[in-house]
């Protein structure tokens, strides 16, 4: 993953993919790599790092709660909404057209929970994650949410549609590779029975519970922060919902520093 560094054009070019979206290019300093954009007609801003630029986009809904007046739209169709406006903004790279995934929200008591359908929701979640690399699916540090993902209401007026949004996206460079030799599953389970392993997930389970793995798969590690590499990793899975997930290294422990 090629590193990222800051030149005579970072601004420049934070300033033009801000004004692709719809925020006015006049951009604040909120520190010397990052800089906050205003929407000129909405309450919404967007805080972009002006060297990796990954952003963030915020929605003021207490000062206009009008976005969520309107029922959001059907999943796929505000996926294909956003598309277009991350498209226009050559902010949709090849890679991140792997599956795209979505859930609904609704308001309860000042906070977003989960809403069973598009009836009663508010607003649409949609997650975008990387194409597969090698036949094996790329992961994040919560495997249902992606690095990039948008919530959408279903408004009318399109500097209303985006609520909040969170876009970390770091570049592949595909043509660098090598191969190197990974663990055994058994491996695996003895990393895991020391607790040598990221819990993404410990579900419900307390202590001494027994726990089942119902899989055991190779993917490759996005971790959504400027990394070395695109780390391939194997992944125990308890295979139900809100079941236990654990990510371990792959490569064996003799090619990673101390």
């Amino acid at each position: 993953m090629p590193k990222l560094s800051a030149n005579l054009l970072s601004l420049d070019n934070a300033k033009q993919k801000a004004q692709s979206i719809g925020y006015a290019p006049d951009g604040e300093a909120v520190s010397t790599t990052t800089y906050r954009f205003r929407h000129p007609t909405a309450p919404s801003t967007l805080e972009m790092n002006i060297v990796l630029g990954i952003f963030s986009i915020n929605y003021d809904l207490r000062t206009d709660p009008t976005p969520l007046d309107a029922r959001p739209l059907v999943g796929e169709v505000a996926a294909s909404q956003v598309r277009s406006i991350l498209s226009s903004a050559n902010l949709l790279p090849q890679d991140l057209t792997g599956p795209t995934t979505y859930n609904y929200l609704k308001l309860q008591e000042d906070k977003f929970i989960s809403a069973i359908s598009l009836s009663e929701a508010d607003l649409v979640k949609i997650h975008f994650f990387r194409k597969p690399y090698d036949n094996l699916p790329v992961v994040t540090t919560d495997p249902k949410i992606a690095n990039v993902w948008f919530t959408v209401s279903g408004a009318g007026q399109r500097e209303k549609q985006i609520v909040s949004a969170e876009y970390r996206y770091f570049p592949v460079d595909e043509s660098q590779f090598s191969t190197y030799p990974t663990k055994t599953a058994e491996d695996a389970w003895n990393e895991l029975d020391r607790g040598q392993a990221y819990f993404v997930n410990i579900g419900l389970h307390k202590e001494g519970d027994n726990i089942k793995i119902r899989r055991i798969y190779l993917a490759y590690f996005d971790p959504g922060v400027p990394a070395d590499f695109l780390q391939p990793i194997i992944v125990l899975d308890e295979g139900v919902e809100n079941g236990l997930v654990v990510y371990i290294p792959a490569v064996t422990t003799d090619y990673y520093g101390e």
